[in-house]
């Protein structure tokens, strides 16, 4: 008798997951509670949504407006299993997605699995700075042209780094960074940047981003 009375739980058990995944949509949205250091870039990674969709699912929440407890809605998933496995997604995907390599004899380098031609590389001393006023004085969280700070976005010493440069930044330790690399654009400047500097913005809370500290960094000049 008590192996049928298991057997009969069991199927209970299975037919009472059945009926909770089959009550949600197949397409359903589902909710993204914000961490500190989520950003759209990472979050697309971790549900496998582009990350234009993620935005124009949640056209009131700026990039530069994520903050821990905002929810985020991410469109098109299987609700059931996203909750159920976020974790495994992201551990899974990063693993898979993240790709970092360099061919010096061709100067070709590979992250993320797109292919980059680059003139020459820098090793510079690296900062990074958030959307704090106290870090951007009076003109706000605004780069040098004027534009919102996003991820991307890197102040340098002009003389050293010409404005409006493209350069793929390597070799960092950070969580509100993607891993390996990351394609930015010099944007930005500030007076305390000279030389082999650069400081990266990273979005989050001011002091998320400070433990990034100074590292050094290796930066490939891409056209």
């Amino acid at each position: 008798m008590k192996i049928k009375f298991r057997t009969i739980k069991a199927i209970a058990a299975v037919m009472g997951i059945s009926a909770l995944l089959h009550a949600v949509p197949a397409q359903a949205d589902s909710i993204h509670i914000v961490k500190e250091g989520n950003t759209y870039y990472s979050l697309s990674k971790q549900y496998g949504v582009g990350m234009n969709e993620l935005m124009k699912a949640n056209p009131k929440v700026a990039p530069l407006n994520m903050y821990p407890g905002l929810k985020i809605t991410v469109p098109g998933q299987l609700a059931a299993k996203a909750v159920a496995s976020a974790k495994v997604l992201t551990d899974s995907s990063s693993a898979i997605s993240a790709s970092f390599n360099v061919e010096p004899d061709s100067k070709k380098v590979e992250a993320w699995g797109k292919v980059f031609s680059y003139d020459k590389t820098l090793q510079v001393k690296a900062t990074a700075y958030s959307s704090a006023s106290s870090e951007n004085g009076i003109w706000g969280a605004v780069d040098y042209f004027g534009n919102a700070l996003k991820l991307g976005t890197i102040a340098v010493d002009p003389s050293v780094i010409p404005m409006g440069t493209k350069v793929l930044v390597t070799g960092y330790s950070h969580p509100g960074l993607p891993k390996l690399a990351f394609v930015a654009t010099a944007t930005d400047q500030g007076s305390a940047i000279k030389g082999n500097r650069i400081d990266i913005f990273i979005p989050g809370s001011q002091s998320f981003v400070s433990d990034f500290g100074f590292q050094y960094v290796q930066l490939y000049v891409i056209q």
